[in-house]
């Protein structure tokens, strides 16, 4: 099977079965995704929705919370992985929101990553999902899945290597969905330390059974 024929197969199954695709973070606006995927980096989604019903309660918005100090936002975010530094981007990405951007979050990549705790997987995962462009973010599970199934060469050793070919080889038009479909399929079956292979639908194409 060549690589090609292996997408092909992989995003045809996905089509099929998962048609309708999102991410699994609670929010209302495009400043409350972007708090929450700032909140996921090294973080459980599960964990980040415990913790945002009541910070966006207190903080619906840029405005209200760049009026507030790290150590305010730490109180609701604490049980999260590195809250302190979180805690003090989410407070500093605000107020530059409010100084720089009228309050709105942009659209450009390097207006993203110029807010502080944004790199370039937060900023892809806000084209995507906020605002439908046909961005790859790439994190942890979708690094994983990419490499296991064969989807990646070894030589894209970096997130960013990832992104770049697996760009190349999905279509745009599904490719904010190709994210979220490897990324679940890494949480749930792919998983790193004990996959769960009798239940995934491409054991007989994984590179491991050839």
């Amino acid at each position: 099977m060549t690589r090609q024929e292996r997408y092909n197969y992989i995003l045809d199954y996905f089509r099929e079965t998962m048609p309708q695709v999102t991410t699994e973070l609670e929010f209302g606006s495009v400043f409350q995704l972007l708090v929450a995927t700032v909140l996921s980096a090294q973080c459980t989604d599960k964990r980040v929705n415990m913790v945002t019903p009541e910070l966006f309660r207190h903080y619906p918005d840029a405005r209200t919370m760049a009026e507030a100090e790290p150590e305010d936002v730490l109180e609701y975010v604490s049980s999260v992985s590195y809250p302190n530094a979180k805690a003090h981007h989410l407070v500093e990405l605000s107020r530059m929101l409010i100084s720089d951007f009228g309050g709105e979050v942009p659209q450009s990549m390097d207006d993203l990553q110029r807010l502080p705790g944004v790199g370039r997987k937060t900023a892809n995962v806000i084209q995507a999902v906020a605002y439908g462009r046909a961005a790859m973010p790439v994190d942890t599970h979708v690094f994983r899945v990419s490499h296991r199934l064969g989807l990646v060469s070894p030589k894209a050793n970096t997130p960013l290597k990832v992104e770049l070919e697996l760009s190349r080889n999905i279509p745009e038009e599904v490719r904010a969905d190709a994210h979220h479909w490897l990324l679940l399929h890494g949480r749930y079956i792919c998983q790193s330390r004990k996959p769960h292979c009798e239940k995934c639908p491409f054991e007989k194409i994984c590179p491991k059974k050839i």
